[in-house]
């Protein structure tokens, strides 16, 4: 197949645009033809959002057994996974499967355990800051034409080794079906304490308000669909969330030692997510691209989901022709790709390089696949350029630090008088005053 080929970096960065998470406006018209089939001629995805947060909030359960019917056909009284459908699930799946789970939730939980900061106390300072973990949060994984237990792993796993003390989980089940038993056995070996069969915006408003049968939580993290993301946006506030993800992004950065046949696996394990997924190539070796172009219209017509990564690669699949590496790192930098995979000679020394990207995966051994399943950390990743400023779940996403200050009369004798100046400055005199009436007692104790 022909890949869509950019020469230079200028025209380049006229020509990749990021995918807003939140443009409702560009969604398919299947789409906006079930939202009117569902609410009512004229009623737009925006206002569907809006209208299922604001049933969830008044009409709690009601509301969201009515929008599962509707949204999953998903006829349930009580949607809280029991101990009895635990165990169907545990005892369907392959021991394999269930093996490779546990391997990929021991690294999550290895590689967060090593990024775990700490309380510090500096007594003489009469200082220090305390870290805590948030009490009840709420997980989403994506569900309905897909099942994701990886998510669940990359979610729930940070979030106990944070030392969250409650987390729950919700999670569409495929329609008219029940919920995917990998989900089911993954939520447990990461330790979630309760699981909900309910997704999209009605499982984000259950969260965020609560419910009779869903707990309010703190904090809402997890990926999802634009509705979800939408939701996500509206509710912040009420509860924090993590982030407003847009489709999944990979850039493929490849110098002329680079495997075509690498290449083009990792531009295709990217394209077949979904139809808006961002599968790019970069390069300074016009040979590379004639390799990669042969290898991708070779393995797309063999992979199953192949109409899938071909729609994508058609809308937003790019190849870009620089003149040298360096520039390519430039305009990296500036696109802020969630995945940024680096099939160079020695990449390791281009790493200081890197500014932005969401995850850095280096050489042909760590693609970025690796990292969705079992490499280690979290595979919820900034998207969208939001790596200039957002960086992927982690523990620190699940917890808060406070500061302490414990200033000794000596401390507070050698501060006091600044702070006063500091306070009359503001023309706050009783700020003033609560340290002079200090400073003056110490003096008159002296």
């Amino acid at each position: 197949m022909a890949l869509n080929i950019i020469k230079g970096v200028q025209n380049a960065q006229n020509v990749l645009v990021r995918i807003d998470p939140l443009d409702l406006d560009s969604l398919p018209s299947s789409v906006l033809a079930r939202t009117e089939e569902a609410f009512g001629a004229g009623v737009s995805p925006l206002q569907s959002v809006n209208q299922m947060l604001d049933d969830v909030r008044k009409d709690g359960d009601i509301a969201v057994r009515r929008y599962a019917k509707l949204l999953d056909d998903s006829d349930l009284e009580d949607f809280k996974v029991t101990e009895k459908q635990m165990a169907q699930a545990r005892s369907s799946i392959s021991k394999e499967l269930r093996e490779s789970l546990e391997l990929a939730a021991q690294r999550v939980r290895d590689f967060h355990e090593s990024t775990m900061p700490s309380d510090w106390i500096d007594r003489n300072q009469g200082l220090g800051e305390l870290v805590r973990p948030l009490d009840r949060v709420g997980l989403y994984a994506p569900g309905g034409s897909a099942a994701y237990p990886s998510t669940v792993l990359m979610t729930a796993v940070p979030a106990r080794v944070a030392g969250v003390r409650e987390i729950i989980l919700c999670t569409p089940p495929q329609r008219g079906e029940a919920l995917n038993p990998a989900v089911m056995v993954a939520a447990e070996i990461a330790g979630v304490d309760a699981l909900y069969q309910v997704g999209g915006v009605p499982a984000i408003a259950a969260m965020a308000y609560g419910t009779k049968s869903v707990p309010k939580v703190d904090k809402i993290c997890g990926p999802g669909n634009v509705f979800v993301s939408y939701a996500k946006r509206l509710v912040q506030g009420a509860v924090d969330i993590d982030g407003v993800f847009g489709p999944t992004e990979t850039i493929v950065l490849a110098d002329k030692t680079a495997n075509a046949s690498f290449c083009a696996a990792d531009l295709i394990a990217q394209a077949e997510h979904d139809p808006l997924a961002t599968a790019i190539l970069i390069t300074d070796s016009p040979e590379l691209i004639n390799q990669v172009e042969s290898e991708v219209a070779r393995m797309v017509a063999e992979q199953p989901r192949g109409d899938v990564a071909q729609a994508a690669l058609d809308r937003q699949g790019r190849v870009v022709l620089t003149d040298s590496l360096n520039d390519a790192i430039d305009l990296v930098n500036n696109i802020a790709p969630e995945h940024l995979c680096l099939l160079l000679d020695d990449p390791w020394s281009w790493v200081d390089k890197i500014k932005h990207a969401g995850g850095l995966f280096l050489g042909e051994y760590s693609p970025e696949v690796m990292g969705d399943y079992i490499a280690g950390p979290s595979h919820v990743m900034p998207t969208g350029g939001t790596a200039k400023f957002g960086s992927a779940l982690s523990v620190h996403h699940f917890l808060r630090t406070m500061p302490v200050v414990g200033l000794s009369p000596k401390e507070f004798q050698k501060l006091g008088q600044a702070a006063v100046h500091i306070a009359d400055a503001e023309g706050l005199s009783g700020h003033a005053s609560a340290v002079q009436v200090r400073l003056d007692t110490i003096a008159e104790n002296a």
